[in-house]
């Protein structure tokens, strides 16, 4: 292991952090809301260490594959347990509760213990935000496009970092991979951001939103999320963004490239666009059905709510555990599917779900004919045996992961329906559930030790199981799990 070069590259994590707390600490300032001293200790502490990291020797320089999941596992924790620290100091919360609600931040998972987010100063409401679109894209994806500079280079991390079974480049190296990916990331934010200014909504509810909407994370800056905003612009205007920031960020660099042959022929988008099409349909009609009586309603209600649990963003038009059980179902399965690999969406990916069909359909070929060979295609090529395995286990340890967790949930007290969807959402990265934590409620009421269970649940979830289970295995099995 080199740990002088991961805990160099910790020390650059932390001093960018400390970056991203500027703004927040600069509003407290402005309002003199009394937040201050909760960003500057934390910036303080931050700064001191990630210099004192900065300065150590460094002899070599190579990072191997459990070196890149160490320093994405610690950069996770590190930052969230600086960052929960403004929550703790400014915003009177014990520490556990903070730092559940900041790894919720990093994680884009948008689950709450925070049931009066109003009554909190606004520089604590935007770091809280700001976390989202800092783990949208992910920190260290921007760490690897500063690597170079270290003269190392920043597959091993780009690998851990990304979701997906498959991690791709968009460029000829990992750095300019980085910057692009920033470059698409910045422009859906301003973007979001003036078309939320032009549909009238306030600046600040205006950064609030883009930052959770881009990072598929779900924070707001209201307790009742996105209910108490009538008309339809803004609704419409987040269901569009949220679809588009749930697609792989892979599809916008061919469409930069004018690679549009490569995007037709994506099997992923193409299954992503049938799900969001199908489900918005479906919930339109049977709300229509049942609850409503304007069809427009239905259909905004359909469309925002269809995109905010596939995206995992999990933000709220409507108390949507009141819907009919068909609906809740749809959601339900689009809270575990997600969004596409290689976007800020969590959940099981939409790839891993076209893959498992094709695996499927093959399957159902060979039961007739034993002896053919028939490889599973992706976007016209043939996976490999290791792809098609890595994506049966991912499967696998997600559902059993799902499973043993919801029995350990349960313990609490709380009913099946709560223990499942408090369980799926963390895993899914996703926030609100059913039952106990729907969308006008929160995991408040859950122990201090559930509520650090959900929190490495949470992580578990945003970094693909693997990450982390591979620091915990015997050396003998950490190769493959890692190959995973």
């Amino acid at each position: 292991m080199n740990y002088k070069l991961i805990s160099k590259i910790l020390g650059y994590i932390l001093l960018i952090e400390t970056a991203f707390m500027m703004p927040s600490l600069i509003l407290g300032y402005v309002e003199n809301d009394g937040s201050a001293k909760g960003f500057l200790i934390p910036m303080a502490i931050a700064i001191l260490l990630g210099f004192l990291l900065l300065k150590l020797k460094i002899k070599k320089r190579a990072l191997s594959p459990r070196d890149g999941i160490l320093i994405v596992t610690l950069s996770w924790i590190v930052a969230s347990l600086i960052g929960a620290l403004p929550l703790f100091i400014a915003g009177d919360m014990s520490y556990v509760d903070s730092f559940f609600e900041i790894v919720s931040g990093f994680t884009t998972t948008g689950a709450s213990v925070i049931s009066d987010i109003e009554s909190f100063p606004r520089s604590v409401i935007l770091w809280r935000s700001t976390t989202h679109w800092i783990g949208g894209m992910g920190i260290l994806v921007f760490t690897v496009s500063l690597l170079p500079r270290l003269g190392v280079g920043g597959f091993q991390i780009y690998k851990a970092e990304s979701p997906g079974p498959v991690a791709g480049k968009i460029e000829s190296t990992i750095s300019g991979s980085s910057k692009r990916l920033y470059i698409i990331y910045m422009i859906l934010t301003l973007t979001l951001f003036m078309c939320l200014i032009f549909a009238g909504m306030p600046i600040f509810d205006s950064v609030v939103h883009t930052f959770g909407v881009v990072g598929t994370g779900g924070f707001s800056s209201y307790g009742d999320s996105l209910m108490s905003y009538s008309g339809y612009s803004v609704h419409f205007i987040l269901s569009f963004f949220m679809f588009l920031s749930s697609t792989s960020f892979t599809i916008y660099a061919l469409l930069s490239k004018k690679k549009f042959k490569e995007v037709f022929a994506n099997d992923e988008l193409k299954l992503w666009i049938k799900i969001i099409v199908i489900s918005i349909i479906l919930i339109t009609i049977d709300l229509y059905h049942n609850d409503y009586t304007e069809p427009l309603m239905a259909f905004r209600d359909s469309a925002f709510q269809v995109t905010s649990i596939a995206s995992t963003s999990g933000f709220a038009s409507a108390d949507y555990d009141l819907w009919p059980s068909f609906s809740k179902f749809i959601l339900l399965i689009l809270m575990l599917f997600g969004g596409c690999a290689g976007s800020t969406g969590g959940g099981i990916k939409i790839t891993r779900i076209s893959l498992l069909l094709k695996l499927i359909k093959r399957e159902m070929k060979k039961a007739t004919h034993p002896k053919a060979v028939l490889p599973v295609i992706s976007d016209g090529k043939a996976l490999s045996d290791e792809v098609v395995l890595g994506i049966n286990a991912y499967l696998g340890t997600y559902f059993v992961i799902a499973i043993l967790s919801t029995a350990i949930v349960t313990l609490s007290g709380v009913d099946i329906v709560t223990g499942f969807s408090s369980v799926a959402t963390a895993l899914s990265n996703v926030g609100p559930g059913f039952g106990d934590i729907g969308p006008t409620k929160n995991f408040h009421f859950y122990s201090d030790f559930f509520k650090i269970y959900f929190s490495a649940l949470m992580l578990l979830g945003r970094l693909e199981f693997f990450t982390i289970l591979a620091l915990f295995s015997k050396r003998s099995h950490r190769k493959e799990i890692i190959k995973l």
